[in-house]
């Protein structure tokens, strides 16, 4: 175990958990004044089940050896997860690994919220938190990062392209269809965008320690992750710019934190294996691609994705997968593979099997976790609570004072 990579990976785990905070926020302010509470409770929320969940068996069927589809029951309840490094780095503690992937799934859990907000009931996120992180999250995360078959197969994830944003973005979407839209949805509008630039700021910071501290060691992949982080960022904000000033002749704030958004979610799988060249090109058409995803493709289909968890993470994450088959290089990463643009079309095809992988199996379970909850719990709130606000209905609390 070395002390420096131990220090390094406890700051990133760190990071990465401030993460779902800054989420909070930056979803808070997007929704209407009568529901910023509800919202930012559901991040919460996920804080406090996906936490218990993993140290009690979510970790064990992620990463314990198991089989190609699930991890076994070796590390349940923390089991033989301790100081001494595990199978997963050779210089860090097992426990500290266990940990930074906890932050993880909180993240990606919380991430879903931004679909279904302003219309459903409490009782309803708190079952299908609790099911969809050991049903959905577990297995994908396994089969990705856990010695399952699509890390097996060599596809790349760097950070989390299917296993937080794909697998979120697509559950996002399929609850958002499920419920059907809000009542005032055409209405609907951001009722404090200084929140959620603050929001976006603080999960730009919390980026570096997710991505950068996915090498799990401060080596020079770490410093490619860094740089191409933060790069694609940049990008994104510039290709979002680009096409809403063309198309709306004014450029937002919000567009400008939401593209750094989306070229954060499209380097998340690359940023390891990638050169910053590249990531500019990512970050870019990332930026240009949520864009479309957040206003083209959700009106030509007509669902109500809320707060654009699919829009910004489905569809960043999808481009960020294939975009890695296409840049990927063994001169940044030699353990990870080239890309089409390096000579070897087969990653492309790994990743985009990978990629429909993903979307399938989240999409299937998702629904028949939602529909289970909804036979038990009104997943749907009422239309007089949608109107009064599910701060007061869900929760007896208001943010402001009259």
């Amino acid at each position: 175990m070395q002390m420096g990579d131990t220090v390094f990976m406890f700051f990133c785990a760190l990071l990465v958990w401030l993460m779902t905070p800054g989420l909070a926020l930056f979803y808070g302010g997007l929704v209407r004044s009568k529901n910023v509470l509800s919202t930012t409770m559901h991040s919460l929320t996920s804080l406090a089940i996906v936490s218990i969940v993993w140290i009690v068996f979510g970790y064990s069927l992620a990463f314990a050896p198991g089989n190609a589809w699930i991890g076994g029951l070796d590390w349940v309840g923390l089991k033989g997860v301790g100081f001494e490094p595990g199978s997963y780095s050779e210089t860090i503690p097992h426990s500290l690994f266990m940990m930074f992937q906890m932050t993880f799934a909180v993240l990606t859990t919380a991430i879903i919220s931004g679909a279904f907000a302003e219309r459903i009931r409490y009782s309803a996120v708190v079952v299908f938190t609790l099911l969809w992180v050991t049903f959905v999250y577990a297995p994908v995360a396994h089969w990705v990062w856990g010695g399952g078959w699509i890390g097996e197969m060599g596809a790349l994830d760097f950070a989390g392209g299917n296993v937080v944003h794909i697998s979120s973005g697509v559950a996002g979407l399929v609850v958002a269809i499920v419920l059907g839209k809000r009542k005032e949805a055409a209405s609907s509008s951001p009722h404090n965008l200084i929140y959620t630039l603050l929001g976006g700021a603080v999960i730009w910071f919390g980026w570096f320690g997710f991505n950068v501290g996915s090498a799990l060691t401060l080596d020079s992949v770490a410093m490619f992750a860094f740089i191409n982080t933060n790069t694609a960022a940049a990008a994104g904000i510039i290709g979002w710019l680009l096409v809403e000033w063309m198309i709306n002749k004014k450029p937002t704030m919000l567009g400008a934190i939401s593209g750094a958004i989306a070229g954060l979610v499209a380097i998340t799988p690359a940023a390891g294996f990638v050169t910053p060249f590249a990531s500019i090109i990512i970050g870019i058409i990332g930026g240009i691609v949520c864009f479309w995803g957040v206003f083209s493709l959700k009106a030509k289909f007509g669902y109500d994705d809320a707060l654009d968890a699919f829009g910004l993470h489905g569809i960043g994450g999808t481009w960020g997968g294939i975009a890695t088959g296409l840049f990927a290089t063994t001169s940044v990463n030699d353990g990870g593979a080239n890309g089409l643009f390096y000579g070897d079309p087969s990653l492309l095809w790994k990743q985009v099997v990978a990629i429909v992988a993903t979307y399938a199996f989240v999409a299937v379970v998702t629904y028949v976790i939602i529909k289970v909850v909804n036979v038990f719990f009104k997943i749907r709130a009422t239309e007089e609570e949608e109107s009064v606000g599910l701060d007061l209905t869900m929760h007896g609390e208001k943010a402001y004072q009259d």
